[in-house]
């Protein structure tokens, strides 16, 4: 039913697996691999067709002094900080009282409305492009950080209900009953008893959403347009003009925007996993 450990199997396979990681490691990185190379290559590579070569000369930063300096990058990296911050602390809240109701209080309709949300997370967004557009521009809120936010927020509610409510009913139920006992009204009760066992599925959670916000580039160009509103996934497309695209700027582009998240896993890579294996083993 499950794999066998690779200690547990034949030294050829071992030798075979000791070999075969690092080659499908590169493979898999290779895109990044390139993409960092792109960053650092002159304009005058991509002429010429030297897009795989050798770069003819090291101009890393002349490329990312532009990016920085010469462009709208820091203003789009700004929009992205302003709408994924509200968008994860508006989820999270959002979903770790939804999913306390859902998860704690026993009432007629419990599961529908638990179905409702799961239902919510099946729908494929994409179909909701045109109505979603024009219901933004109904309410004012199109080319806004304010509706992208609004969105965001209601788009990931669901996932993020569904992960906390099956954290909380797998914490000990005594907890609370002894605080109902004592008096301690419901609310005391989320805030001092609940929430402080929350606290890694809460950092788990942050950290999937300001990924899927920062990275998100669908609702990005559906919903806003030009540097005012546009988050930094959608502003790299900036650095392409009408008859050329500059791949080194665009490259130099994508990996400051990447960098955010990365930061964003490693400050939180403790909290992250422990939020992820909590409660597999008991």
């Amino acid at each position: 039913m499950f794999p066998t450990p690779i200690e547990k199997t034949s030294r050829t396979w071992q030798i075979s697996y000791q070999v075969m990681l690092p080659i499908v490691l590169i493979i898999w990185l290779l895109p990044l691999i390139a993409v960092a190379i792109f960053s650092i290559k002159p304009d005058g590579d991509f002429v010429e067709g030297n897009f795989w070569g050798i770069p003819s000369s090291f101009e890393g930063f002349t490329n990312y002094g532009k990016v920085f300096f010469e462009s709208d990058m820091p203003r789009y990296l700004l929009n992205s900080v302003m709408i994924t911050v509200p968008t994860v602390i508006g989820c999270i809240i959002l979903s770790s009282m939804t999913g306390f109701a859902l998860g704690i209080y026993r009432f007629r309709g419990n599961l529908l409305i638990f179905f409702m949300f799961i239902a919510g997370n099946f729908v494929p967004f994409q179909i909701l492009m045109v109505p979603v557009r024009d219901l933004t521009l109904g309410l004012g809120l199109y080319d806004t950080k304010l509706g992208l936010i609004l969105f965001h927020v209601a788009f990931q509610t669901g996932f993020c209900t569904l992960f906390m409510r099956n954290f909380i009913r797998a914490l000990p139920f005594p907890l609370i009953e002894a605080a109902r006992v004592e008096g301690v009204a419901e609310w005391r009760i989320f805030v001092f008893v609940v929430l402080p066992l929350m606290k890694p599925a809460l950092a788990a959670l942050a950290v999937l959403i300001f990924t899927f916000i920062w990275n998100d580039y669908f609702w990005a160009i559906v919903l806003t347009q030009g540097p005012d509103a546009q988050p930094v996934t959608a502003g790299i497309t900036s650095f392409n003009s009408q008859f050329r695209a500059a791949y080194h700027l665009m490259s130099a582009g994508s990996i400051v925007a990447a960098l955010p998240p990365v930061a964003m896993f490693f400050l939180m890579q403790k909290h992250f996993i422990a939020g992820l294996t909590l409660g597999a083993v008991k």
